[in-house]
């Protein structure tokens, strides 16, 4: 399935829009994995294990869409978008939203 955050797709027509399709992924981490990243943004440097967090969260979040996509019959989902959060409620969570449009492309 083509996914793309344009609203078309170069050498294929649109024949059809099925809707808007989402999938979300939230991912925690824990208090040492806090503290860690902290003292990081302290004394800069990237933090390997939040940023594999965050690929996987995007990952997931894209497959869940994709899924709801070819539910609806769709063979592409155009239009794309990434929304990332971060909260605390007891421990850090992280929250990646993709939505886009579903569409059946020739």
């Amino acid at each position: 399935m083509m996914i793309t955050t344009t609203d078309t797709i170069e050498g294929r027509k649109i024949v059809r829009y099925l809707g808007i399709v989402t999938g979300e992924a939230v991912i925690g981490s824990n208090l040492v994995d806090d503290l860690f990243r902290g003292l990081r943004g302290i004394v800069g440097g990237r933090t390997s294990r939040y940023e594999k967090n965050l690929v996987t969260a995007r990952g997931l979040a894209l497959k869940d869409m994709q899924t709801n996509a070819e539910q609806l019959g769709a063979n592409a989902v155009v239009g794309v978008d990434l929304d990332y959060e971060v909260f605390s409620v007891g421990e850090t969570m992280m929250i990646v939203i993709a939505n886009g449009t579903a569409v059946q492309v020739e």
